[in-house]
């Protein structure tokens, strides 16, 4: 070998031998010159380096610096294929060298990606193995724009952030390196080197599409196999539908304590397939929505404060895991809903925050980038490359894992720069208002974006004011969600619920007001995972009175949420009343189903779903004024409600009685639109649900005798605290 006068530049040896060179490309692997090409490579640990070609033959490169850095002549033109062995204290190894291969970004991705419309950048970004010229390998890519350096490091270079320096792409600040010979399951982070300062901590990848199972916080290498899919027939079911007008009633679910395995551990997601899924099958609810389960690193926070948005926690299983169970629940005809959080990000060292030395995906703005209800960061929504992240973040699901829905948290947060904030702690939009909209943008970007690509699924708004039209058209000049979790209905009805009967008289309104704004959006009528902890106690819990008392209630009060207008939601454990409140650290309680009133609470919630999904008057209007009417609205002495609901002109309908008292009152008057038999569908004091048995014989008839502005009325048995549906069938005669 014969020194060149091209060797590099010892300024150039040093920063790639120190881990601060910001283009190693530019030094190592080989690089044309006169007669063939110089060849150089950074081998720590090693005192002889041979390139092994692929003819057999061979060329020694000589140690410069005695720092593991190498170089030599090669009468070859670049490129070529070459290995490369080191001889040192600790053995012999060998490599493909990674600064042999040449980019697989290109233009595209860097114009889309500053642009903010890369759609198909999460099959860019993060950790992919495939075969790049010719060699199978993973190819790793991640934006750090303000960063010096940026290096792949994992077990396969002992973490040395010196071994595996990334090339990084001007125009948009993305880096990229391939590794020959990586595999799939390889733990990995990125190691930056920021412009001005340290080493940061070690980076887990934000486009990361598996992780390690807390305490540890490396991005796992995923697996490329192909899953199977059977759900066909279901999703182009789903695209045909019209959820406003189809029964929805969701199950609302904490996987990690639905059912806890052995010695208190986390479920599989095949067990939960094996568990949850037919359970919720057979109690008649339409979908599943799951807390998050991006991967996050602190069990307390259920979710909420994930650092992994494309990684499916690693706590019940692998990716392919949580694939298996969406597929098995659209075979059981369930729909799956994911908790989604774009509103903040936690600061972990390994997470997001500062990610390349400064603000990056959080705004630079503390009045704008952090959250101080819970001490986290706040995305810069009005940044294209954030705002494209999450928007892909987003279409993942919906493309990889075939979910049906995304459940948006916290959107009120987003939608206000004065939210949970002081005078003088922040600062109005450009038109002077407290109006966020770069997040009002974002969040119409990706409404419009889901329903265009996957239609008939769902996007559901968690926002707890009164901002006008959250589900309504973006071209209307709204949000674009499907729907919006009604806050308001849930509070002033478990406000009304938890008083004592003798005292409801005076807050019968609580239950009427909803009324009044039920159609201004097409509504979700949840009672959520956060009206069960905090010291808020179960459900079942906030009702008054003995255990006889507090169970009737709750059959009420679910039977008069059943036939409200709105579509229904249910936290888990409350459909059989779990008496505890929840914990994420334990299973539910399912020992309480042995016991009656229990057993009955269950049974119900079965019942009043399959009533809710059968008869079209009680779901096909839950958005429109059409399909709701009083019949009693007024009497608050006695704490009976009554209403209609209706669905098309060919559907009968069904007339729904709530008296709040203990009192039965048996021989109580209602109007009623029609005469003829009005069969009792539903009377939640029967005694399989663990009530007295006070009804109506199976039907009340209605005769033709006016009554509260109804062309005809019926005397019926109002059971105390207890509620009955009546279902219109003109045709039929009264049994004596």
């Amino acid at each position: 070998m014969t020194i060149r006068p091209n060797w590099a530049p010892d300024a150039d040896v040093e920063a790639i031998v120190a881990g601060r060179h910001p283009n190693p490309f530019s030094v190592l692997g080989p690089h044309a010159c006169p007669g063939g090409a110089a060849l150089r490579a950074f081998a720590p640990g090693a005192r002889r380096l041979t390139a092994l070609f692929a003819d057999g033959e061979q060329a020694a490169l000589e140690a410069r610096g005695g720092e593991g850095f190498f170089e030599g002549f090669v009468a070859r033109r670049p490129p070529f294929a070459y290995r490369f062995l080191a001889e040192g204290e600790a053995g012999s190894w060998d490599w493909d060298d990674p600064y042999r291969f040449g980019p697989i970004l290109g233009e595209m991705d860097d114009h889309l990606l500053v642009e903010g419309a890369h759609l198909e950048l999460y099959r860019r970004l993060g950790a992919h193995h495939m075969t790049h010229e010719g060699v199978e390998g993973v190819h790793f890519s991640v934006w750090a724009p303000h960063a010096k350096r940026v290096s792949v490091v994992g077990e396969f270079n002992q973490w040395d952030g010196r071994r595996h320096p990334m090339r990084k792409r001007i125009d948009s600040g993305l880096w990229e390196i391939f590794l020959p010979g990586a595999a799939e399951g390889a733990l990995y982070k990125y190691e930056i080197l920021p412009a001005s300062s340290a080493v940061l901590p070690l980076k887990a990848d934000p486009f990361g599409q598996e992780a390690q199972l807390r305490p540890s916080t490396a991005s796992v290498v995923a697996s490329t196999k192909a899953f199977r899919w059977t759900d066909a027939a279901f999703l182009a079911a789903r695209g045909k539908s019209d959820p406003r007008r189809a029964p929805l009633s969701i199950y609302e679910v904490h996987l990690g304590s639905w059912r806890r395995g052995e010695g208190n551990r986390f479920p599989t997601y095949d067990e939960l397939a094996d568990s949850l899924i037919p359970y919720a099958r057979e109690q008649g609810f339409t979908h599943l929505e799951l807390l998050p389960v991006s991967e996050h690193p602190l069990d307390a926070s259920w979710g909420y404060q994930p650092i992994g948005l494309f990684a499916p926690t690693s706590r019940f299983g692998e990716a392919e895991g949580f694939k298996r169970f969406v597929d098995r629940a659209h075979a059981e005809g369930l729909g799956v809903i994911l908790d989604w959080v774009p509103a903040h990000f936690p600061t972990d060292e390994h997470g997001l925050a500062w990610f390349d030395g400064g603000p990056l995906y959080e705004h630079a703005d503390p009045q704008r980038g952090f959250q101080p209800d819970w001490n986290t960061a706040i995305y810069d929504f009005g940044r294209s490359e954030v705002a494209n992240f999450l928007a892909v973040n987003a279409l993942y699901w919906f493309e990889q894992f075939h979910i049906d829905g995304l459940r948006v948290d916290a959107v009120a947060s987003m939608l206000y720069l004065d939210y949970s904030r002081k005078e003088g702690e922040w600062s109005p939009n450009v038109h002077g208002g407290k109006e966020n909209l770069e997040a009002i943008a974002f969040l119409q970007k990706v409404n419009t974006l889901v329903y265009e690509r996957y239609p008939g699924t769902l996007m559901i708004a968690e926002e707890s004011t009164s901002w006008p039209g959250v589900s309504q058209p973006v071209h209307a000049g709204g949000l674009g969600f499907g729907f919006k979790w009604n806050m308001g209905w849930m509070n002033d009805t478990l406000r009304y619920i938890a008083q004592d009967p003798i005292f409801r008289r005076w807050s019968h309104d609580r239950l009427t007001f909803g009324l009044l704004y039920a159609f201004a959006e097409n509504f979700v009528l949840p009672i959520s995972h956060d009206e069960v902890v905090h010291g808020k106690g179960s459900l079942i819990g906030k009702m008054p009175g003995d255990e006889w008392r507090k169970f009737a209630n709750a059959r009420a009060y679910f039977a008069f949420m059943w036939a409200h207008p709105g579509k229904k939601l249910l936290f888990m454990g409350q459909d059989f009343g779990q008496t505890r409140e929840w914990s994420e650290d334990r299973s539910l309680d399912w020992d309480l189903l042995q016991y009656p009133p229990h057993a009955g609470l269950s049974l119900l919630v079965r019942d009043l779903n399959h009533l809710y999904r059968k008869h079209a008057a009680l779901h096909a209007r839950d958005c429109e004024a059409e399909g709701f009417q009083w019949l009693v609205v007024d009497d608050s002495d006695a704490s009976v409600f009554a209403w209609l609901r209706r669905g098309g002109h060919d559907d009968p309908a069904v007339a729904i009685l709530v008296n709040f008292t203990p009192v039965p009152r048996p021989d109580y008057r209602i109007g009623l639109p029609a005469p003829g038999r009005w069969r009792e569908i539903l009377n939640t004091d029967a005694q399989i649900y663990g009530g007295g048995g006070l009804g109506n014989l199976g039907a009340v008839e209605a005769v033709a005798e006016p009554h509260n502005g109804q062309p005809a009325s019926a005397r019926v048995m109002a059971p105390p605290l207890g509620a009955i549906y009546l279902l219109y069938e003109p045709d039929a005669k009264l049994e004596t």
